[in-house]
């Protein structure tokens, strides 16, 4: 039994990963009506295994630490980035044509490393959809739109994507991913900007032509609070302060001010946006609501899972470790999968950047960069899923998005693996 608790203490974690990808598509009305009790089902199975193998002091102990220090702050600033977004409206300008769209997509690349992925791409997603609102195909920009703006543009700072963040806190240079990881960036981009170019040059020659309408941007409040919110991210992580007690949790005191900051950025753009903005943006509560219930079951059930990959014996091979990283990322968190390699690698970032830091640069790369196979691969793709499927863009499920974004993506990981890690 006691060989066998271990194994069993992951199936929550996989059981959760299952009800999201399968249900929706085989029983869309029971999932969403029993979503909760599915999502608390899984929780509750994986406390009940946690106090057979520890207790119920540590179990319940365990749980709160997830939720308190792990959780909280994750969907608070989420809950703030996708209100701030959804409160600043960009209307007209060139997007809505295939030069347009691809030229948008660029922007937000390059965006996403400035101000994060979730900020970019919960700030643009909505001038893409609305500019391309009349054309009945529309799923291929927000593929190539996920791909690049909430995931790979995030490759070049510490700002643009959590993992990178993580290495920044450990000593890894600010400047660093910039310099080794452009190369890798282009390998993505470029082939799926073409890509995204190509095929909606092909659809738009049998669509009626789009009115161009000048471009036009209203909630300036909301893009204040978007820049200092997003400022106050990264800020947090360099001075974290004293840690506080909440119960058996500990936390920095910067990232509790950031969370309480959350909620007030919240309250004040909530207040004072005006509804006609919301109402053009189809800003709505409930992708948010889906989304917190969701990752509280995976952090809350990850655990176990996260502790196993960190107890595996790991060569360090930096091709292995591309792939091996990165496919963690795609399925887990790319935070903790991160951190758990970085620490197998020695954790000592003046090593791991010693040119030519291949082992880093695979790390980082895969951490970053496989975020696009799956919705769950890095928090942005299943907000941009949820706003696109209410603007009434037929997404596809689970599996079907990860079909068709491997069939982009694998090809050209191939070619980084040749071209970097071989």
């Amino acid at each position: 039994m006691d060989s066998v608790l271990p194994i069993l203490t992951m199936v929550p974690f996989g059981g959760t990963l299952l009800s999201f990808a399968l249900l929706p598509g085989l029983a869309p009305r029971f999932w969403h009506r029993n979503m909760v009790r599915i999502s608390l089902g899984w929780v509750v199975l994986g406390l009940v295994l946690a106090i057979a193998g520890a207790g119920p002091v540590r179990a319940a102990s365990g749980l709160w630490v997830s939720t308190v220090v792990d959780f909280l702050p994750f969907i608070a600033v989420l809950m703030a980035l996708y209100t701030l977004g959804g409160g600043v409206l960009i209307a007209g300008g060139p997007w809505g044509r295939p030069g347009g769209n691809v030229l948008l997509l660029a922007i937000g690349t390059v965006l996403a490393g400035v101000m994060g992925t979730i900020g970019a791409g919960l700030l643009l997603i909505h001038p893409l959809l609305a500019s391309n609102a009349a054309r009945p195909e529309k799923r291929h920009l927000v593929l190539g739109f996920i791909i690049l703006v909430a995931n790979a543009g995030g490759a070049l700072s510490p700002l643009g994507d959590p993992p990178l963040l993580i290495g920044f806190l450990r000593g890894v240079p600010f400047f660093w991913p910039l310099q080794n990881l452009t190369g890798p960036l282009l390998v993505i981009a470029l082939p799926v900007l073409a890509l995204t170019y190509g095929y909606d040059r092909y659809r738009a020659a049998r669509e009626p032509v789009p009115v161009r309408r000048k471009l036009r941007i209203r909630g300036g409040l909301n893009i204040v609070l978007l820049i200092g919110f997003v400022a106050a991210i990264p800020a947090s992580g360099v001075v974290p302060g004293p840690e506080i007690g909440l119960g058996p949790a500990r936390m920095p005191a910067a990232q509790l001010a950031l969370t309480l900051l959350a909620g007030v950025v919240v309250g004040v753009s909530e207040r004072m946006t005006s509804r006609t903005i919301r109402a053009r943006n189809r800003f709505a509560w409930g992708p948010m609501r889906e989304i917190a219930v969701l990752f509280f079951a995976i952090f809350a059930t990850i655990p176990p899972v996260l502790g196993a990959i960190a107890a595996a014996p790991l060569a360090k091979d930096p091709l292995l470790w591309f792939w091996l990283a990165g496919v963690c990322s795609a399925f887990l968190d790319s935070a903790p999968t991160y951190l758990i390699f970085f620490n197998a690698a020695g954790g000592s970032a003046a090593a791991l950047i010693r040119p030519p830091a291949e082992l880093l640069t695979a790390l980082s790369a895969g951490s970053v960069f496989f975020g696009a196979v799956t919705y769950l691969g890095n928090a942005p793709n299943l907000m941009i899923r949820s706003i696109a499927a209410r603007r009434g863009v037929r997404m596809p499920g689970f599996f079907g998005y990860f079909v068709a974004a491997a069939l982009v993506l694998v090809p050209l990981f191939v070619v980084e693996s040749a071209l970097f890690f071989g």
